[in-house]
């Protein structure tokens, strides 16, 4: 188990079981040391586990938690990937998706879940650039979807 590994499980999280494809792409790709990840919805082994559109009555809790599963799946990518999270030297960029209707306003709130995940486990190298966006739908109907792009030794 990687110390990043250890890290979440001190967290109370793991890392799903699996991350799969739903189209023709690739889940990664790698390139000159950077690790480019497609976006990964808030499922559980296949299964959304938080439903779109948020709105204002959706417990910002709750939404953030979808961020931070999404950054799980990523995270279970980017072993499968590199073989260790160890191997990461910095998170880069995140770019987050938050299935919402045109007047919710706090679609950015809802990303760091995602966003502090990374800051918690990968200390200053977990800090990034972002991009948080409200969309009126993602694949499956989920909640929230994230991207990012990583750096790794």
């Amino acid at each position: 188990m990687s110390e990043i590994e250890k890290k979440l499980a001190d967290m109370g999280l793991e890392l799903p079981p699996d991350c799969p494809s739903r189209a023709s792409y690739l889940k990664y790709r790698t390139w000159n040391g950077l690790l480019f990840l497609s976006g990964q919805i808030c499922e559980w082994n296949g299964t959304p586990k938080w439903l779109g559109p948020i709105t204002p009555e959706t417990a910002m809790e709750e939404s953030r938690k979808a961020a931070q599963l999404c950054a799980l799946n990523l995270l279970f990518c980017t072993k499968e990937a590199l073989g260790s999270l160890d191997r990461v030297s910095a998170v880069l960029r995140v770019g987050g998706f938050v299935n919402a209707g045109p007047t919710y306003k706090t679609g950015p709130a809802v990303i760091d879940g995602a966003s502090r995940l990374f800051i918690d486990l990968f200390g200053d190298a977990g800090q990034h650039a972002r991009t948080a966006v409200c969309v009126s739908s993602l694949p499956e109907n989920a909640a929230v979807e994230v991207d990012a792009v990583l750096a790794y030794t």
